[in-house]
């Protein structure tokens, strides 16, 4: 069965008259009258009582008219909703971004956009590195700003974005809380308050950690870098995070005297994966915006 089928048959059942059926979808009466034909073939019943060229729709044609309404309302329907997805003015992004660049970042961010382009909508999803990039490989994301990945499942186009600087985080009332700098074997022997294993900052404060010759003593693992900081503000802990989001008059940052201590934030998406107009779009405004 064909959604054309069931389009003329709608229109036929609205009219009852094949002629005036026919011109009206701009096709041959023979065509109309085949296509219906094999139609009640496939359906198995007829649906209509026939009198020369008048038809009258019976009982099941009046059944089957009801779905057939539903269907193709439901056709339309989705064509619109894709319309206004692909349009370049009016469509629709799914968008992806961290926890830590919630605060400000991402909410300045698209501010700005939506003042260039107010008729694109967003679907937006905060989380993880490593969750984001679930989500965009399953087709739920067309984008998302996260820390460079180390080891993508799929081939990523990723577009480095600004780099940002991970600090010592500590309670101010911590004797190198007033310390220009510091080493990490100066917090070797401190209890740590991480992000959980599997998240990319994690990942980099370990390799940190490594690099070093750190084994920490961790405390607790948290979801966020706003419960970890959090910790560290009570004085349960120390922590590595990047000071997006922190709030200065809570904790002490840090610097660290290591050149690695930084990550790299940018742009992922999947390569070769369509984008529409409107995510297009938001590509080439997130790469002018953070140039």
């Amino acid at each position: 069965m064909e959604w054309q089928q069931i389009q003329y048959f709608q229109t036929l059942a609205r009219l009852e008259h094949v002629t005036r059926a026919a011109e009206r979808l701009s096709l041959s009466q023979p065509a109309l009258s085949r296509s219906i034909a094999r139609l009640e073939e496939e359906l198995g019943v007829p649906l209509f009582d026939r009198q020369g060229r008048t038809l009258k729709l019976n009982r099941y044609g009046h059944l089957f008219l009801n779905r057939a309404d539903r269907i193709l309302s439901e056709l339309d329907t989705a064509k619109k909703e894709l319309q206004d997805i692909v349009h370049p003015e009016h469509g629709e992004v799914a968008f992806g971004f961290l926890h830590t660049l919630s605060a400000s970042v991402i909410p300045d961010f698209i501010g700005a956009f939506r003042d260039r382009s107010p008729g694109i909508r967003f679907d937006l999803k905060q989380n993880h590195s490593y969750s984001l990039l679930s989500h965009l490989y399953a087709g739920e994301l067309d984008l998302c700003v996260i820390a460079e990945p180390t080891d993508p499942r799929l081939p990523l186009e990723w577009i480095p974005l600004w780099s940002e600087e991970i600090f010592a985080v500590l309670p101010t009332s911590h004797p190198l809380a007033g310390a220009d700098s510091l080493s990490l074997k100066e917090l070797e022997n401190e209890p740590f308050i991480l992000l959980k294993k599997g998240y990319a900052m994690r990942d980099t404060v370990d390799r940190l950690f490594q690099q070093s010759g750190i084994h920490p003593r961790v405390t607790f693992e948290g979801e966020e870098a706003s419960t970890a900081a959090g910790f560290v503000a009570a004085g349960l802990g120390v922590s590595l995070l990047p000071a997006t989001g922190l709030d200065p008059h809570k904790t002490s940052q840090v610097r660290v005297n290591d050149p690695n201590s930084r990550r790299i934030i940018g742009l992922a998406l999947l390569a070769g994966r369509y984008l529409s107009p409107a995510a297009a779009a938001l590509k080439q405004f997130t790469i002018d915006y953070w140039k």
